[in-house]
């Protein structure tokens, strides 16, 4: 995925009412930029950090700027728009990237499921079986080492896609959940049990049932993003 128009460098003042983040331009103007991010965003937001936004034109949007990338105070580059991981899945997906969904013959988005009714990021087609996929976008990095750490925050959402996807994988269908993580530097991935111990719960229910986790590693630049390698 490249960043076309190409982004603009600034500096973050500060990120406020979860959704909104005011950024200095290199050329001292300021812009308020939408956070396309729910999460806490811990260790992605220090006040002066570099960042990255892009900007939109569509006079249906009220904030002309988006908040891509940041800087954060490890030297690592984070994609901190979550929007942007199911993108970056699927062309994975489609170039056989993620080598353990190779092969489907179908593809398709936001597919209802589950008794929670809930909607599939993806469901893959593989002859006559169908695979639900869900994604999660990493960002939570730490000093003291190169793993990352899912969720930043407590997810009621994600325990419910787990749930979801546990009792697919129970009753003899194939479920998957891909952590994306878009963080550089990183070589493993875990539960972050010390912020959301019911996820964590959770996670170890949806493995112990059958439920595939994978997680891959991206090559993160301002020019773009791409998913290279999986791991552990």
């Amino acid at each position: 995925m490249q960043f076309d128009p190409p982004l603009e460098e600034g500096r973050l003042i500060k990120r406020y009412k979860r959704f909104f983040a005011d950024i200095e331009c290199a050329d001292g103007s300021v812009v308020t930029a939408h956070c396309a991010n729910t999460g806490s965003m811990k260790n992605c937001m220090a006040e002066g950090a570099r960042v990255w936004f892009s900007r939109n034109d569509d006079p249906k949007r009220k904030l002309k700027a988006t908040w891509e990338l940041v800087e954060t105070p490890h030297g690592r580059l984070a994609c901190i728009n979550t929007g942007r991981a199911n993108r970056l899945v699927e062309e994975a997906l489609m170039a056989g990237v993620i080598t353990e969904l190779a092969g489907f013959t179908q593809l398709r988005r936001e597919v209802k499921y589950g008794a929670e009714n809930s909607r599939a990021d993806f469901c893959l087609l593989f002859d006559e079986q169908s695979v639900f996929v869900e994604v999660k976008s990493v960002t939570l990095g730490f000093a003291e080492n190169d793993s990352a750490a899912f969720p930043d925050a407590v997810t009621t959402r994600g325990a419910k896609h787990l749930r979801e996807l546990t009792a697919l994988a129970a009753s003899g269908q194939r479920a998957v959940l891909i952590y994306c993580v878009n963080l550089s530097g990183i070589t493993a991935v875990r539960a972050a049990e010390e912020i959301d111990p019911e996820y964590a719960a959770a996670l170890a229910e949806a493995k112990a049932a059958g439920v595939e986790v994978l997680a891959y590693g991206t090559r993160i630049s301002p020019a773009g993003i791409q998913i290279t390698h999986p791991l552990v």
